[in-house]
């Protein structure tokens, strides 16, 4: 039986990770990619275990980016349904409830930029290099990056990116506000993982909801009162403001998993 593309493991409690897996093409991302990671996220999104989820690669390697000879010779409904798949992916991974961290080891490139930056928390080393190579292929960006990029760093700084066709290093992405964390190269996935970690124990629901409308920002100031009011009735109302506040009457660290302050009802 052939070793999956992609592998899945809970490294620390309520923490799931994906790895691509396909090393001797440093991790590029194909249809096969795609579909595991696609199917790995419908059934932890719904498992009621995972809080937190990692992306990352083997042998210290996230990923060389989309698997370019899969591209060659498409039909225009081939291609179509290439971007239809992608965007699938790209729907699960924004739209998660849960916070999802990326960690940028080695070579990020492309796709996998893309995906990461419809997580929350990304996290690399000086010796990672960012590579954006659309443009040098002919092709114009993917995976939201046109949307998500500008968000991060500002519509200058992507058009610089997108345009001058040099790797950016783990320093410079960290300067520039596309990565979160920096730390050394060889404490990249730890501490992906340890943020996730941390990540996993914010209270879910207030989480979902700032996520989405982070994620959706909101056209008017009344349109944004209206969504708030919605958002914090419904917190106000839920076991995890409970919790909160019976740790903040007492003194101690909420925690919203076994959530202990919560009356039985």
């Amino acid at each position: 039986m052939a070793e999956p593309v992609v592998l899945l493991d809970r490294p620390a409690p309520h923490v799931a990770r994906l790895r691509i897996n396909r090393p001797d093409k440093r991790n590029a991302i194909d249809h096969a990619v795609r579909e595991q990671i696609t199917q790995h996220l419908r059934a932890l999104l719904g498992d009621g275990e995972t809080r937190a989820l990692v992306f990352g690669g083997v042998d210290g390697v996230f990923s060389a980016g989309g698997d370019v000879p899969s591209m060659v010779g498409l039909s225009a409904e081939q291609a179509r349904e290439r971007m239809q798949h992608i965007h699938v992916l790209c729907r699960l991974v924004a739209g998660a409830p849960i916070p999802v961290v990326s960690a940028m080891e080695g070579i990020a490139a492309g796709a996998v930029v893309g995906l990461s930056l419809l997580g929350d928390h990304i996290v690399a080393g000086p010796g990672t290099k960012v590579l954006f190579p659309f443009l040098k292929l002919g092709l114009a960006p993917d995976w939201a990056q046109l949307l998500t990029l500008p968000r991060r760093v500002g519509v200058g700084q992507a058009r610089r990116l997108f345009t001058c066709g040099e790797a950016l290093g783990g320093e410079e992405a960290h300067r520039v506000g596309l990565v979160d964390t920096l730390v050394p190269d060889t404490s990249v996935m730890e501490t992906a993982v340890r943020r996730a970690a941390e990540l996993a124990l914010l209270p879910q629901e207030a989480f979902a909801r700032m996520k989405n409308r982070l994620n959706d920002a909101s056209a008017t100031l009344a349109e944004e009162l209206a969504r708030e009011e919605t958002d914090q009735t419904i917190c106000l109302l839920g076991d995890d403001f409970q919790e909160g506040y019976d740790a903040f009457r007492n003194k101690r660290t909420a925690d919203f998993i076994t959530r202990p302050g919560v009356k039985v009802k």
